[in-house]
This record gives structure tokens, C-alpha cells and sequence, in this order.
């Protein structure tokens, strides 16, 4: 077990409604972004002297620009169908973590500047004056808010808390003060192409090690190429694939599947990242600014389809906003949806008989499926109502022997957060990672002991990086996380093709030519 500077939950054989306990979280905070990550991002470096009056105008130019957000503001009645189902109250018990309370934070400076109840008697309505204090507050639990839309499933009225935090964490950007995990990462992007900061050949290096490796232990030329102009397919991938596992698997799995479907395909090094933070913040600019590169190098590559890999919020942005963002996609060939993720290309292969299986490959892993929250809530796969539920669980099926849901009421539609998404990936926040996903862990344990499952697959970047970190702590091994694709990999027959051989005689002969140039320079 991992060690912790805080008390773990105690894992339950069901959630339980905690007994509310005010401010056990009130520390919790990230980083705030230095200038230097605010500036590329278009935002002020540093809290203005006259914060209050610019944070007000923003909240009155988001209150103008989307309709929902007022209504959110004005439509709850303090029902309490939220209260419970949030995993970050579930497991830390403060009722700021309710997303009910968490929403009144934004609501009580609303009322106090917006309504003429608010101006007159603002103590009758709940109003709030915008106070320090109260940005304070707004700073620590918008950040406690992984925008998973679970509360919004049961809400009567179909309040969305995640667009409420996503408009919070915007107007903090725009007074100065920003989150340093998000803002660093995105202006990553826009230097080098990538959340990680990975340059571009650092990305063929590893590509030629995947396939070096792919090749020693199947015996087939499997390519992972890169800024292939004319290609099929360009891949947009989470940074992650290349070079962390589970999530590296899932990329070897990738290609794979595309060698065997027999289409080209590339990779991009300027546009190496299909994550896209800009919606965590509620930056739409931010999130056009990133797509737009995808863009310009479908344009540059001449691809005719564009695919996305194993990323929850990167394929909600490409579903919900692609087309918005960065459109027309009319220079693709119209035959194919823009977006496709990843599961609907392999999905179909499968239903073609295009691939073969060995199952048994698999043999050793007892699987169960977490639905990622901005896959789940947030999108959808395929042309069926409930493709993005029944699309992963077929391929799984197809490639492993041995499969087992999750209670209902925590997976699909209901799905629970990992505890990590929403741009709180980092170890600043630990705590709140590890209580947040609790209710997901307790889940996890029940069909661990009633069914022996040994292994969770996911198919989101954020959630396979945060169960590595956090199951540890619940007395778990990190590696029970696999990426979906890497379960592909694994029991996948692969087809050697033709110009495999005529590439062993090119490498023979490449080999020849270097023992050569050795005996010239030994002579020398």
C-alpha cells in the first residue's frame, strides 16, 4: 500500500452517504500558474487591483454568451438529488464538495450582480459579495470539480456542474488567476505539440523502438509512422501512448490493427496530442487553438480520415466540438464520420471478420470495463444510442475470455469518475485523487472478490494514469489497469505482408554495408 499523508477510506461494499463535515477541504488547492503559463494563454499574469469589477464583467459576458449558464444559476430548488452523487463528497465529506454547494459558490455572487432580488436584499436570496474570501473558496473547490456530469444524470433539472466549473475556472483565468498544471501543459502544446513536452524526435525515436520490438517478438514489420504526407489515416493520440504503460500498449495495439486492416496510416510530431485541457479551463479559444492544429496537419499530410485514440475528454472535445472548432472538414473523404475514435475502427473490423483472435492470450486477466466519464456522458460511438457502452464491451469480449461488468449502478450512464479528470491530475492534489476515487475502488474490489477479476481495462488516458497512482493506496497493484487496445495487441493474429521479406533483405543488406564501412575505417 502506498503511503499517505492523510487518512485513506475505508473501502465499503457499497457507497454510503457520509455524515457531512464542513471545511475537510478547505486546504485543498492547486498550484496557481505562474506568468510565464498565463501569458501564451491569452490571460493576465497576476490578480488585478481591480479583480472584483473584471471578474463580474466576465461572469455578465458568459451570463450573455450562453443561455445554460443562467439557467443553471436560476433553475435549481435545493431538491438534493445531487447531493449523493458526487465520488468527491462520497469521499471526503464536505458538503462544498456536494455539487449542489459547490454550484452556490458561483450562484451567490450571481444573485448578488445579477438579480434585482440580489441588489435590493441580497441577505434573503443567499447573495454573496465577491469577496477574497469567496475567490478563495471559488479557487479551491472549482478545483475539486473533475467535471464528470454525473450529478447532472440525476438532476431533475438538468444542471450541468461542470459547465458551472468550467465557466468558474474561466473567469479566475481571466483576473489572473490560473491553475499551473492546465496552463503549463497547454502552452506545451503550442511550443512543441504536446501535453508532455515530448519533441519530435523523441517521437520517431520511440516509434522505431515500438517497432523493433513488435517485430522481435512476433516476427511481423508492424509500422508506427510519423508525418507520412499522403497517408489514409492521421491518428491523434494522447502524449501518453507514447511512452507510458498501460497506455504505450494501447499504441502498439493501434497499429497493429491498422497493419492488418492493410491501410496507411501516420502520426503527426506537430499535432501529437488529441488531449485537449483548453475545455478544463472553459476556454473555448484555447480549445479552438489546439484543434485547429489537427487541422492544419490533415491539411498538410493529405489524409483522407481522422482517428482518435484512447482519450475520454479528448474524443468528448472531437465528438461535441470538432466540427465547430475546426471545421469544414470537407477536404476529408465523406465516406467517414470526422471524427472516428479508435473502438469504432476496430469494431468494425470485427464485425467484417477482418481480424483473428487468439483469446487465450488473454487467459491470464480477468476483465472488467470502467466507463470514462467524457466517453460515457459526454459522446457517443458508432450510429447505435449506447455505442460508447456496448462498443468497448464487444471488443473486449472478442479479444478475452473471461468478463465481468461492474454493479449497474456505477458503470455506464452512471458511470463513476475515476477521481483524476477535469485537469486535477497532479500530485498537488493527491488527497483529493485518492478520496475521489473511492466509490470507483469500492466498485472495483466488490466484482474483484464475487467474480476473481484480476484486470480493469479503460480507454481514457486520465483514468489509466490516475488508477497507476491511486490504487496503491487501496492496497491494489497499479498494473491491474490496461489499456483497451493493449488487450487487442495481445491476442491479435498478425499477417506478415509481402514486403516484409524484401525488408529483412534490405536490412540484410544494410547490415552488409555497415560491416563494410567497419572493415574500411579498422584499415584506416
Amino acid at each position: 500500500m502506498a503511503k499517505a499523508t492523510f487518512v485513506v477510506p475505508a473501502l465499503r461494499q457499497y457507497p454510503q452517504v457520509p455524515a457531512v463535515t464542513p471545511g475537510t477541504m478547505a486546504h485543498s488547492a492547486p498550484f496557481v500558474a505562474k506568468p510565464e503559463f498565463q501569458a501564451p494563454l491569452g490571460f493576465p499574469g497576476e490578480l488585478a487591483d481591480d479583480w472584483q469589477a473584471q471578474a463580474i464583467a466576465k461572469m455578465g459576458e458568459l451570463l450573455g454568451k450562453y443561455r445554460s449558464l443562467r439557467v443553471y444559476m436560476d433553475s435549481c430548488v435545493k431538491c438534493g438529488a445531487c447531493t449523493d452523487k458526487c465520488h468527491y463528497f462520497l469521499g471526503t465529506k464536505d458538503p462544498k464538495n456536494m455539487p449542489v454547494g459547490r454550484q452556490d459558490l458561483m450562484r451567490g455572487v450571481y444573485r448578488r450582480y445579477f438579480t434585482l432580488a440580489g441588489r435590493i436584499a441580497p441577505k434573503l436570496v443567499g447573495a454573496t459579495d465577491f469577496t477574497k474570501e469567496v475567490l478563495d473558496d471559488w479557487y479551491s473547490y472549482f478545483h475539486q470539480c473533475s467535471q464528470c456530469r454525473r450529478c447532472s444524470v440525476f438532476c431533475p433539472y438538468g444542471i450541468d456542474t461542470a459547465e458551472i466549473s468550467m465557466a468558474a475556472r474561466e473567469i479566475m483565468d481571466s483576473i489572473g488567476v490560473g491553475q499551473k498544471y492546465c496552463n503549463e501543459i497547454i502552452g506545451k502544446v503550442y511550443t512543441i505539440g504536446n501535453n508532455l513536452g515530448l519533441p519530435g524526435p523523441a517521437l520517431r525515436d520511440t516509434l522505431e523502438g515500438l517497432e523493433e520490438d513488435v517485430y522481435d517478438e512476433t516476427g511481423v514489420k508492424v509500422r508506427y509512422p510519423i508525418d507520412q504526407v499522403g497517408a489514409d489515416i492521421l491518428l491523434v493520440t494522447p502524449s501518453a501512448d507514447f511512452f507510458a504503460e498501460p497506455h504505450v500498449d494501447g499504441l502498439i495495439g493501434y497499429g497493429k490493427v491498422f497493419h492488418e486492416a492493410g491501410v496507411s496510416w501516420t502520426l503527426s510530431s506537430y499535432a501529437s496530442e488529441a488531449a485537449n485541457l483548453g475545455m478544463f479551463i472553459g476556454s473555448y479559444e484555447n480549445m479552438r487553438r489546439i484543434s485547429l492544429r489537427i487541422r492544419e496537419e490533415a491539411i498538410r499530410l493529405k489524409v483522407k480520415r481522422i482517428i482518435f485514440g484512447e482519450c475520454g475528454h479528448a474524443w468528448r472535445v472531437a465528438y461535441s466540438f470538432l466540427n465547430t472548432l475546426a471545421g469544414p472538414w470537407d477536404f476529408l473523404d465523406s465516406r467517414y464520420p470526422v471524427p472516428q475514435h479508435i473502438c469504432e475502427f476496430t469494431y468494425d473490423l470485427i464485425q467484417q471478420g477482418k481480424l483473428t483472435f487468439d483469446k487465450t492470450q488473454n487467459d491470464d486477466k480477468i476483465l472488467t470495463y470502467h466507463d470514462s466519464c467524457n466517453v460515457a456522458r459526454g459522446s457517443r460511438m458508432g450510429d447505435q444510442p449506447g455505442g460508447q457502452f456496448d462498443i468497448p464491451r464487444a471488443i473486449i469480449k472478442a479479444v478475452c475470455n473471461q468478463f465481468y461488468d461492474m454493479d449497474e449502478d456505477t458503470i455506464r450512464k452512471r458511470t463513476f469518475c475515476c477521481g483524476g479528470g477535469g485537469g486535477l491530475l497532479t500530485d498537488d492534489l493527491m488527497e483529493l485523487r485518492v478520496k475521489g476515487a473511492q466509490p470507483r475502488v469500492e466498485a472495483l474490489n466488490n466484482v474483484m472478490q464475487e467474480k476473481g477479476v484480476t484486470h480493469m481495462a479503460a480507454i481514457c488516458a486520465i483514468c489509466k494514469s490516475q488508477f497507476t497512482k491511486v490504487l496503491p493506496y487501496y492496497g491494489m497493484e497499479m498494473d491491474q489497469i490496461v489499456s483497451l487496445h493493449q488487450l487487442v495487441s495481445n491476442a491479435i493474429v498478425l499477417t506478415p505482408r509481402e514486403d516484409d521479406e524484401d525488408d529483412e533483405d534490405d536490412d540484410d543488406s544494410q547490415a552488409l554495408d555497415d560491416d563494410d564501412s567497419e572493415s574500411v575505417d579498422e584499415a584506416a
